[in-house]
């Protein structure tokens, strides 16, 4: 939860060198239909989009386990 009790969804634990976190925000964004942001090696998407974000990543090839989503 952020400022005034809004929820959000953060995606932690991406390797920035192999992964271009602007785009991959912006493909989230696109994806849920909401805001966001990625910064300081994090993408933090505006609402509870945790459930659709980590099947997302899984299908973009990234590892299942290995994946953070708060």
């Amino acid at each position: 939860m952020r400022k005034w009790r809004k929820t959000a969804t953060v995606i932690e634990g991406l390797d920035q060198k192999s992964v271009d976190l602007d785009d991959l925000a912006t493909k989230l964004k696109a994806s849920c239909a909401c805001g966001g942001t990625a910064k300081d090696g994090q993408i933090i998407l505006q609402g509870d989009h945790r459930q659709k974000v980590r099947k997302l990543l899984v299908d973009y090839g990234f590892p299942g386990p290995s994946i953070e989503v708060h």
